[in-house]
């Protein structure tokens, strides 16, 4: 489980399609779950708590051809466009460093 903050841009357009920093509310997601994007996935591993990182994920690793529907609060973004995301990494709830001197590093 990791704690995120995070911001998406469709980089051809310019325009804002997520935003966890404004108010800064975090995201949680099961790494390996297929609950973001796979350009994000294949990044969250490599992250340690406090990192933020900004990437570029081309189009076939954001939300490929089909896009992304526009829904309440959510803009359309473009088949195979290219989003920027920026990434804070918060925590990883279970890894504090005091839970793992009382069980160990598992």
């Amino acid at each position: 489980l990791a704690e995120i903050l995070l911001k998406a841009i469709v980089k051809e357009r310019g325009n804002k399609i997520d935003d966890f920093f404004d108010p800064p509310e975090p995201y949680y997601t099961r790494v390996g779950s297929g609950g973001l994007i796979k350009g994000v996935e294949e990044v969250i591993p490599k992250m340690r708590v406090g990192d933020r990182w900004t990437l570029t994920v081309p189009g076939n690793l954001a939300f490929g051809p089909k896009g992304r529907p526009s829904s309440a609060g959510k803009p359309r973004v473009p088949s195979n466009a290219t989003v920027i995301f920026e990434i804070e990494m918060v925590s990883l709830p279970g890894l504090e460093p005091e839970l793992i001197d009382i069980i160990g590093d598992v």
